[in-house]
C-alpha cells in the first residue's frame, strides 16, 4: 500500500508540474500581450512600493562600523597586514620600509623561480617559470610586476589558512557547515566591485584595501575543497590511524590532511588563481602595479602598451597555475634512512647558490641588479603601429563595421529594447516557469523570488540590461563553442590542444579580455558582448569535450554493434549522456558572464556594472551591496535552475 501511494504521489507531482508550468508561461504571456491595459504596478514596481533597501543597509552598515567599532577592529588588522605588506614590498621593489634590505636583484628572482619549476615540473617547468620573469625584467614591468606580487605573497597564503580553518569547522561542524554554504554561494556571485567599497571603507585604500578584498574573493575554494577532501579519506585509513592510539591532533595531522593532499592543494590553486585575478581588478580602489597600468593604458587606447602588460599578466598568470597544478600532481618524495642531508634536499641548496650567485653578480653588474628605462626591450609604440595598421586594413575595417552594424541594428539592441518592454511580471513569471519545471513549485518560487526581490529594488532596468548582455554572449558562445566542442571531442588529436588552450584562457585574468574587443569593436554594446562571449566560451568548449568523452565505451560499442551511424551515436547516445556534463557548462559560462558584464562597465555600460562602478567614488555602501545582491540573485536564480536540472537529467541516467 505504501508502495502505492508513493508512486501515486510521484505521478501526481509528474502531472502537477507540466500544468504548472504551462499556468505559469500562460500567465506570463498574457501579461505581456495585455501591457497596455496591466496596471501600473504590475508592469513595474512603482517608486512608492520600492523599499529603501539602501538606506537600510547604509545604516546597518554605519552602526557596525562607527557604534560597534568594527573600524577599530579593523583598521587594528589593517596595520599588521600592511606591516607585512611593507615587507613583501620592499623586498620585491624596494618601497622604503623595515627592513631596508631590498629590493631583490631581478636576476636572483628568476632564478630561485626557475629551480622552484624544475622541482614542481621539471626542465619544461623551469623554462616556464625562470624565463617569464625574464620577460617581465627585459620588457621594463619589473616594479609593475613585483607591485602586484608583492600583495599576492601576503593575500594567498592568508586567505588558503582562513579557508583552511573554515573547511576544517564545516567538515567537523555539520550545523556550521549549513550555515556556511550558503554564505560561501552568494559569495562567488557577488561582483567584484562589491567586494572593494567595504575594503576601502574599513581599511585603508590602495595595497591594505586591495590585500583584503583579494583575502576575502580567494576563500570560498579554499573552504569548498578542505571540507570535500576531508568528507572523502576513506574509513579504513581512519581505522588504521585510529586503532594505532593516534591522538584527535594526530589523527588530524597525519591521517586526514595527507589523505587531503591533493583536494588541498587544488583548494590551493583556485586561491592563487582568484588572488591574480582580483589583485588585478583592485587597481579601481587604487591599488598599483599591472592592473592599474593597465586600466589607465586602456582608458588612453594606448593598445599597443597594453598588450605587453597583458602579456606579462598572462605569462604571471600561466606560470603561477602550472606550477600549482604541479603541486597538486606531484607526489612527495621519500628516501631511505641514513640518505644525507645534502641529497636529500638539494634542490633546495642550489636554489640558494643560484640565489647567492645572483645577489653577488648584481653588485657588480647593473643589468643582472635591474634594467634601467631605455635598456628594456619595450616596443609599445611598434605594435601600436602594427595594431593601426591591421585596423585600417580595409578588408578588416569593413568587416568589423558591417558586424558592428548589423549586431546593434538587427540583433543587440531590439533584443534589448524587447527585454526592457516586457512588464517586470512577465519576466518573473518565466523564471517560476523555468524553476517549476526542472524543480516543481518550490524551485519555481525560489527563482522567481530571487528576480522580484530585484524588482522591488527599483534596479530593475539595470539589471534587465545586465541580463540582456548575459544572454546574449552566452547565446553568441553556445552557437560557436558547442560545435567545436563536439567536433574536438570526436577527434582525439583536436581535443587536447583545444582543452589545452582552455586551460591556458582560464588563467587569463578578466581585463584582458578587453584588449581585443576595443581593438576591433571600439567602445560600445558589440564590444561588451564579444569581451563577454570570450570568456563564456571556455567552460562551454571544456565540458562538452569532458562530457563527450566521458561516456562509457560498453554503450558506444553497443551503439556500434546495432548498426548506428557516427550522426546517430552522436544524437542517440553521446549527447543524451553527456548533457548533465554540459549544463555544468553552460552554468559556468553564465556565472562568468555576469562575473564579465560588471567588468566590461569599464568601456561604457547601462548596466548594473556602471552603477557599482560610481559607487567607488562615494561612501555609499548600502547601494553598492544592493546593486551586489542583485546581480548575485540573478545569477543564484540561472544557477539553481540549470543545476537542478542537471541533477535531475543524471538521476535519471543512473549517474
Amino acid at each position: 500500500m505504501a508502495i502505492l501511494d508513493s508512486t501515486s504521489e510521484s505521478d501526481a507531482r509528474r502531472i502537477a508540474r507540466p500544468s504548472g508550468v504551462i499556468l505559469l508561461l500562460c500567465l506570463a504571456l498574457a501579461a505581456a500581450l495585455l501591457k497596455p491595459v496591466l496596471p501600473a504596478f504590475l508592469i513595474r514596481v512603482p517608486e512608492w512600493a520600492v523599499l529603501p533597501y539602501d538606506q537600510w543597509m547604509q545604516w546597518l552598515f554605519d552602526f557596525i562600523k562607527d557604534d560597534l567599532g568594527l573600524i577599530h577592529v579593523t583598521r587594528t588588522i589593517s596595520a599588521g597586514l600592511e606591516w607585512l605588506l611593507d615587507i613583501t614590498a620592499n623586498l620585491l621593489y624596494g618601497k622604503n620600509r623595515w627592513p631596508h634590505i631590498g629590493p631583490l636583484p631581478w636576476s636572483a628572482v628568476a632564478a630561485v623561480a626557475a629551480v622552484t619549476g624544475y622541482a614542481l615540473g621539471g626542465t619544461r617547468m623551469a623554462l616556464l617559470a625562470g624565463g617569464t620573469f625574464v620577460w617581465v625584467a627585459l620588457i621594463g614591468q619589473w616594479d609593475l610586476a613585483m607591485q602586484t606580487m608583492s600583495v599576492i605573497t601576503v593575500a594567498a597564503p592568508v586567505a588558503v589558512l582562513v579557508g583552511l580553518i573554515l573547511g576544517l569547522a564545516a567538515w567537523k561542524f555539520p550545523r556550521f557547515e549549513r550555515a556556511l554554504m550558503p554564505i560561501l554561494a552568494i559569495f562567488q556571485t557577488l561582483p567584484f566591485f562589491t567586494y572593494l567599497l567595504p575594503a576601502v571603507i574599513f581599511f585603508k585604500v590602495g595595497p591594505t584595501a586591495g590585500c583584503v578584498a583579494t583575502i576575502v574573493y580567494a576563500i570560498p575554494p579554499m573552504v569548498l575543497m578542505t571540507a570535500l577532501g576531508l568528507k572523502q579519506v576513506s574509513d579504513e585509513v581512519v581505522e588504521a590511524g585510529q586503532m594505532s592510539g593516534s591522538t584527535r591532533w594526530q589523527m588530524l595531522r597525519h591521517v586526514y590532511l595527507p589523505s587531503a593532499r591533493t583536494e588541498l592543494l587544488i583548494g590551493v590553486n583556485q586561491v592563487i588563481m582568484l588572488s591574480l585575478a582580483m589583485v588585478v581588478l583592485t587597481a579601481f580602489i587604487g591599488m598599483p602595479g599591472l592592473g592599474a597600468k593597465l586600466l589607465s593604458l586602456m582608458n588612453s587606447l594606448k593598445l599597443g602598451r597594453s598588450f605587453e602588460i597583458g602579456v606579462t599578466i598572462v605569462l604571471v598568470a600561466v606560470t603561477l597555475d602550472r606550477c600549482s597544478k604541479a603541486w597538486v600532481v606531484k607526489q612527495p618524495q621519500h628516501f631511505e634512512r641514513g640518505t644525507p642531508w645534502w641529497q636529500r634536499h638539494r634542490l633546495l641548496l642550489i636554489g640558494i647558490g643560484a640565489f647567492v650567485a645572483c645577489l653577488i653578480a648584481a653588485q657588480f653588474i647593473q643589468l643582472a641588479d635591474h634594467i634601467k628605462r631605455g635598456q628594456d626591450l619595450s616596443m609599445g609604440s611598434e605594435i601600436d603601429d602594427v595594431i593601426r595598421a591591421i585596423l585600417s586594413n580595409g578588408v578588416i575595417t569593413s568587416t568589423t563595421e558591417w558586424l558592428r552594424w548589423f549586431l546593434i541594428t538587427w540583433v543587440l539592441i531590439p533584443f534589448r529594447n524587447a527585454l526592457l518592454w516586457l512588464p517586470s511580471t512577465s519576466v518573473i513569471l518565466t523564471v517560476a516557469a523555468a524553476g517549476c519545471f526542472v524543480g516543481g513549485w518550490r524551485s519555481g518560487m525560489i527563482a522567481g523570488a530571487f528576480f522580484g526581490i530585484v524588482a522591488l529594488t527599483g534596479w530593475w532596468d539595470r539589471s534587465i540590461i545586465t541580463v540582456y548582455a548575459v544572454i546574449s554572449a552566452v547565446v553568441l558562445a553556445a552557437l560557436i563553442g558547442l560545435p567545436l566542442g563536439i567536433l574536438a571531442a570526436r577527434r582525439k588529436r583536436w581535443a587536447d590542444p583545444i582543452l589545452l588552450a582552455c586551460d591556458t584562457a582560464q588563467t587569463f585574468p578578466s581585463f584582458i579580455y578587453l584588449i581585443p574587443a576595443i581593438m576591433l569593436f571600439g567602445v560600445n554594446d558589440v564590444s561588451v558582448v564579444f569581451a563577454i562571449f570570450i570568456f563564456a566560451t571556455v567552460p562551454l568548449m571544456r565540458y562538452t569535450i569532458e562530457g563527450i568523452r566521458s561516456v562509457p565505451d560498453e554503450l558506444l560499442e553497443a551503439a556500434d554493434m546495432s548498426g548506428a551511424t557516427r550522426h546517430q551515436k552522436l544524437l542517440a547516445v553521446q549527447l543524451p549522456l553527456a548533457l548533465p556534463t554540459m549544463a555544468v557548462g553552460f552554468n559556468q559560462a553564465i556565472m562568468f558572464a555576469f562575473f564579465m558584464v560588471i567588468i566590461a562597465a569599464f568601456i561604457g555600460t547601462q548596466d548594473l556594472g556602471q552603477e557599482l562602478q560610481k559607487t567607488l567614488a562615494g561612501n555609499q555602501l548600502g547601494k553598492n551591496f544592493v546593486l551586489g545582491m542583485c546581480v548575485a540573485l540573478m545569477a543564484l536564480a540561472f544557477d539553481h535552475v540549470i543545476m537542478r536540472w542537471s541533477a535531475n537529467r543524471r538521476k535519471a541516467l543512473g549517474v
